[in-house]
């Protein structure tokens, strides 16, 4: 197994367990104590965790997007309902953006049974994925790749999804705060995000209850500009009169 491979699979169970102990990581991955705490080391000096006697633990930061390939293994049961809710949404023939999260991710298997869709992405993995399905349009923004985020962005990709407009555009965030809206950590998916929003005629936000209460880098969008909001989050009273002032009609799965 290569390092990076490793480091990979030492954070996804950081982030699913918390914490991580380098004499159990030794035994599992079959290497010396000191190569885990090398791995370790790179993991703290990413961001991602912080070190502590014998291990480390998961550090919780909105500035630093976790990989794709971990993400993708996180809060997997909520982003699986939430997808099957939004495929209810797509009808045969609909034009659609999605993402590069992994929740769009999941909504690019979720809708494979439909007929003649057309989608534009900036996701390597949903091209990937939708690689094989017959009689669909997929369209790449193209643009600059964000190899950790496994996205596109940037002049091109932003040219392009703004030469079209769908039926709905499928997105995700990394916070949603009440007051400070939906926010994301980079810049560039974010205004990306930004535009194909402008470019639907339905605007569904694909969010689990895990990024509620949380502020990231940079700001997506606001309230009244999403149409619908799809998420296992259980509102309260208040979450509900904000979405109701804002006209977002919320979905929970």
């Amino acid at each position: 197994m290569l390092a990076a491979e490793r480091r990979n699979e030492i954070l996804t169970l950081l982030k699913e367990e918390g914490k991580v102990i380098v004499a159990d990581l030794s035994k599992k991955y079959e290497v010396t104590e000191e190569t885990i705490r090398r791995d370790l080391e790179k993991l703290e000096g990413d961001g991602f965790a912080e070190r502590t006697y014998g291990g480390a633990v998961l550090k919780e930061n909105d500035k630093e997007e976790l990989p794709f390939l971990v993400r993708k293994r996180a809060n997997v049961a909520a982003k699986k309902r939430i997808a099957e809710t939004i495929g209810s949404m797509i009808e045969d023939g609909d034009r659609i953006m999605l993402d590069a999260s992994t929740t769009a991710l999941f909504v690019a298997k979720q809708i494979r049974n439909k007929k003649n869709i057309t989608v534009i992405t900036n996701s390597i993995e949903i091209l990937l994925e939708l690689s094989d399905v017959k009689g669909w349009k997929v369209l790449s923004t193209g643009g600059s790749l964000r190899a950790g985020a496994l996205s596109l962005v940037g002049y091109q990709a932003e040219r392009m999804v703004d030469d079209f407009y769908v039926d709905k555009a499928i997105l995700s965030c990394k916070g949603v705060d009440y007051h400070k809206g939906f926010t994301d950590s980079n810049e560039l998916d974010a205004g990306l995000k930004r535009q194909m929003l402008n470019a639907a005629a339905t605007k569904i936000l694909a969010v689990d209850s895990g990024k509620f209460g949380r502020i990231s880098f940079t700001k997506i969008m606001n309230f009244y500009d999403v149409n619908i909001m799809v998420t296992d989050f259980d509102m309260n009273e208040e979450w509900k009169e904000k979405m109701q002032d804002c006209n977002v009609k919320v979905v929970r799965c």
